[in-house]
């Protein structure tokens, strides 16, 4: 077994590593197949060397297709880039410790640029808890991936959860105001009184109780105008299965117009199309 060449090692650090070598033999391991098991350790951790920035776009692009809203994706692309990227964006993903993942929860923000800079726990709840869960799933998939190894830092139950205040603790959620559903007719009065698209298409999902999604991403295929109703796609559903509502008079008076101008539209466009004479 060689131990290193005469330029870089001398005699006394020879005789060092030949015992290092004799101890190993004793132990019944051996040295040669040891050095060989390190150098592909050495190889493979630097192979494993992946940031922790190069892992959450590639969680991003893997799970993408499965979310059903494109704001979902670049929520997380807006929420990782802004907080955690500065702070460990650059760093293997294997060095994600929890002092590191306090730091990105406890990075100092402000609201305005006279106002006094505050813990991001402590300022922004809602969004210091968002962060922590993507944190969280892209240090799980690094795992299961391969690219590191141990507890997941970012885990809330049993791990955070002693470290900083309870989001609930920090901030109360303070929910917008609700119109009190008395004072609803006189608001659909006043809202019909309205103009445009975006005025029906709230008095649309007031009548229909749907999420604003669902009345944006509606489709004509979806409405069956004869039967009275508008059957949502289970992947425009929060849920993910097929809704059927059923569309009162005022709803189908709103459809009526919407069409009518939606074939208006398409003419409009068609005629434009055509070449002069």
């Amino acid at each position: 077994m060689g131990l290193g060449p005469l330029a870089l090692y001398g005699l006394k650090e020879a005789h060092l590593r030949a015992l290092d070598a004799r101890r190993l033999r004793h132990e019944g391991i051996d040295p040669i197949d040891a050095r060989r098991t390190a150098r592909s350790k050495a190889k493979l951790d630097a192979a494993k060397a992946i940031t922790f920035k190069q892992c959450a776009e590639a969680y991003i692009k893997a799970h993408r297709a499965g979310w059903r809203n494109a704001k979902h994706a670049a929520q997380w692309d807006a929420t990782l880039a802004t907080y955690a990227e500065p702070i460990i964006g650059s760093l293997p993903v294997q060095a994600i410790d929890t002092a590191l993942v306090m730091k990105v929860l406890k990075q100092e923000v402000r609201d305005a640029p006279d106002e006094p800079a505050a813990a991001l726990w402590t300022a922004r709840p809602e969004t210091a808890s968002r962060l922590r869960g993507c944190i969280e799933s892209v240090l799980d998939w690094a795992s299961v991936r391969g690219y590191r190894d141990g507890e997941n830092p970012a885990r809330w139950r049993g791990h955070l959860d002693k470290l900083p205040p309870a989001r609930t603790k920090v901030r109360r959620v303070k929910h917008h105001a609700a119109l009190p559903y008395s004072e609803l007719p006189d608001f659909m009065v006043e809202l019909r009184k309205q103009e445009g698209v975006a005025a029906r298409a709230l008095e649309f999902a007031i009548l229909t109780a749907a999420r604003t999604g669902e009345v944006i991403g509606a489709r004509w295929s979806e409405i069956d105008l004869a039967a009275k109703l508008w059957t949502v796609p289970a992947s425009q559903m929060k849920a993910g299965k097929e809704h059927r509502v059923p569309l009162s008079e005022r709803a189908i008076v709103i459809l009526e117009e919407m069409k009518l101008l939606s074939d208006a539209c398409t003419e409009g466009k068609h005629a434009d199309e055509q070449p002069e004479a």
